[in-house]
């Protein structure tokens, strides 16, 4: 009877490490070219483009956008952006990303317009970009948003298409574990 336990012992362990693990995980680099440190995700959040934006007949082309949190530590003087990028398919192409009001973050406590920003000087980026065609940038947040972003159960990116539609992009996964072990791995705290 205590053989038989022993594989349901192991496997309810591996199932139990499993389930706290997030799909990505932060990392931290050296810039060497700056001396500064950059707190990133090993790779971004992915978002696909709503089903309700997208025709389920035609073959449309699903569009794509990506989110990563990144801090840079100038000698203790830490600065935050969010990198996106979107690769946007045939069917409804976003409009310029940078342009004013072109993005929103939906969250659980309401919708916040992001603003553009430049990244500093950096031998490399924190994230590559995934699609040649598509559009990058920074925006700013602070350690305020971020804790938001990490609390919030709902993380949806609308981007203003051309027409002046909105096109909504929803997680592939849980981004409120893959924020809060990116805020855990930064040292940011609840206070």
């Amino acid at each position: 009877m205590r053989l038989s336990l022993i594989p349901v012992v192991i496997a309810g362990g591996l199932l139990a490490a499993c389930a706290g693990q997030s799909a990505i995980k932060p990392a931290e680099v050296l810039d060497e070219r700056t001396g500064m440190t950059v707190g990133a995700l090993q790779a971004p959040v992915e978002f696909i483009e709503s089903a309700q934006n997208v025709g389920i007949a035609g073959g449309k082309r699903i569009s794509f956008a990506y989110l990563g949190p990144v801090e840079w530590d100038r000698s203790g003087d830490l600065t935050y952006a969010l990198w996106i990028h979107v690769a946007p398919g045939t069917d409804k192409p976003v409009g310029d990303i940078r342009a004013h009001g072109a993005l929103t973050v939906m969250l659980d406590d309401g919708p916040l317009v992001l603003v553009p920003s430049d990244a500093p000087a950096a031998g490399s980026g924190p994230y590559q970009p995934i699609a040649s065609w598509g559009q990058t940038s920074y925006f700013k947040i602070n350690v305020e948003l971020l804790r938001r972003m990490a609390a919030s159960r709902r993380l949806q990116l609308d981007f203003r298409a051309e027409d002046q539609s909105t096109v909504e992009f929803t997680p592939t996964h849980d981004t409120h574990l893959t924020l809060t072990q990116f805020l855990q791995a930064r040292g940011i705290t609840a206070d």
